[in-house]
């Protein structure tokens, strides 16, 4: 097995979670994810041991984030619900609380939504965010808690809609 296809086979899953969690969009998620390999195979970075998932998830936010600010992102993406998730191995048993969470992840800015996602979902710790976000420890401690109350508050909104 060459040293591509071993990076594939390890972390095409994270990559894929990653950008379809950002996205929202499983086909979107697939092409992002494909082209996060062609660059990882066209480009041939040299990467430290050790340090080749933080690349990938970096190449992946960044491709995500060209999507995202795509005025037809916006327009079918916010408006539409999740109906499709691909499960973290932390899988809720509660999908309505899931898709709850999401949309309300969704609401967060993208400097938000982006240190949660890589925190919570794919387990980075704060080191490795801010080493692949090029920004202190500091900047996403704080971005984890301040993004915790945005969620916290839009959730608690939400229940409340609810309950009138």
């Amino acid at each position: 097995m060459t040293y591509f296809e071993e990076l594939y086979e390890k972390y095409a899953t994270d990559v894929l979670r990653v950008s379809y969690f950002y996205l929202g969009d499983r086909q979107k998620a697939e092409d992002v994810c494909h082209d996060v390999f062609v660059r990882l195979l066209t480009n041939a970075p040299e990467l430290s041991e050790g340090r080749e998932k933080a690349w990938l998830l970096k190449v992946a936010l960044n491709r995500c984030r060209d999507l995202w600010r795509g005025a037809w992102m916006k327009r079918v993406v916010l408006g539409s619900p999740v109906f499709e998730t691909i499960p973290a191995s932390d899988e809720t048993s509660d999908k309505d609380e899931e898709e709850a969470m999401m949309t309300a992840i969704y609401q967060l800015p993208a400097s938000f939504r982006e240190a949660i996602l890589l925190h919570y979902y794919q387990g980075c710790g704060i080191s490795e965010i801010a080493e692949m976000m090029g920004l202190p420890e500091g900047t996403i401690s704080s971005r984890l808690s301040r993004g915790r109350k945005k969620l916290e508050t839009i959730l608690q909104g939400e229940l409340r809609s609810e309950e009138h």
